[in-house]
């Protein structure tokens, strides 16, 4: 089969692998049909993510047919219709009882990351039982593969860490895909005004379509002055960051008002200033969180019944053996004006 390669920060190559095969009872393989690239693929290729080795098959978002399932695989069967989770579960270790399925003994986040991933022609999904889950007949595919990983991640790490409420004050620092989902999924609370902070214009008029009562371009605007004058010089109950560079975080820690909470999204792959000399007594909650995917079931529901439409998020499509282009659009998001891109297989 054919697959995207990685080869060490800043190389990668679209070139043939062996075929996945059926190594656990638990495990199946799964024909892509359509899969995407995220902002931590970006992150592995800057080396950010130094788990990754040379030569793993990068991708963790999906959908697909099942072309395969070993014996112990009980709710799946050969030629079923299934949406891969970014997060792999065995729903038995200490940690997934807990509902921690990002900590699992024998799983978490190791698509793409610590074995091959989905943007290839083929996937093996360990643990399919609780790792995939049955695309209903009629389903719109490309909607659904904004439930593998970015809508959860948004609704789960920013707004539901956020403990955002009805009448709150947000500020979501980082309009690209992860920062609409949370702004997307924040509005199930009714929060008074939701602020988006961005370098990127388009991305903020995305976002004013998506609900945002108020934008900030952080390229010419001082940020933390203008949030100020919003809020009567408090500050925002909660600050979700959705980039992952120190300065985001630090500003969403500058921007927080006392009581509030400061949610943590972004991949981080360098140290961050904690400032707790001014935020000791402000009575803060700061939260992070690797996306555990619980709440798949629940958003599935929500955009089968059309409450909830991920289709938005989608500005480009590509063939599957276009990826290298596709990367290129997507790294260049803000010339392109991308958001997430489909890749059909």
């Amino acid at each position: 089969m054919m697959a995207l390669v990685y080869h060490g920060p800043g190389k990668k190559s679209w070139e043939q692998k062996p075929l996945p095969v059926i190594q656990k009872p638990t495990d199946a393989v799964v024909k892509i049909l359509k899969t995407t690239i995220c902002g931590t693929d970006l992150h592995i290729m800057k080396g950010d993510v130094p788990e990754v080795t040379d030569g793993r098959i990068i991708g963790h978002e999906g959908v697909g047919i099942i072309e395969e399932v070993g014996t112990g695989v009980s709710n799946f069967k050969k030629g079923d219709h299934v949406l891969i989770s970014c997060i792999t579960s065995c729903g038995k270790c200490e940690y997934c009882k807990k509902g921690m399925y990002s900590h699992c003994e024998d799983g978490g986040w190791i698509l793409g990351h610590l074995i091959d991933g989905t943007q290839a022609e083929y996937v093996r999904i360990p643990h399919a039982d609780n790792s995939l889950y049955p695309i209903p007949a009629g389903s719109d595919e490309e909607a659904l593969v904004m439930l593998s990983d970015i809508l959860p991640t948004g609704f789960e790490c920013g707004v539901l860490n956020g403990q955002v409420q009805p009448g709150d004050t947000i500020a979501i620092v980082g309009s690209g895909p992860i920062g609409l989902a949370a702004l997307l999924t924040a509005q199930f609370y009714s929060p008074a005004e939701i602020i988006m902070v961005d370098m990127d214009d388009n991305r903020l008029e995305v976002a004013k379509t998506f609900g945002a009562t108020q934008t900030i371009n952080s390229r010419n605007v001082d940020v933390i002055e203008k949030i100020k004058s919003l809020t009567n010089g408090k500050g925002v109950d909660t600050a979700i960051e959705a980039v992952g560079t120190p300065d985001t975080f630090e500003l969403c820690a500058e921007i927080i008002a006392p009581g509030g909470r400061v949610a943590n999204i972004g991949v981080h792959g360098k140290s961050a200033t904690l400032h707790l000399e001014t935020l000791w007594a402000k009575n803060i909650t700061i939260t992070t969180r690797l996306v555990d995917t619980v709440t798949t079931p629940m958003l599935l529901k929500t955009v089968q019944s059309k409450k909830l439409d991920p289709n938005n998020l989608i500005t480009h499509h590509f063939k599957l053996d276009q990826i290298i282009e596709a990367y290129d659009t997507f790294g260049n998001a803000a010339k392109e004006k991308a958001l997430k891109v489909i890749l059909t297989n």
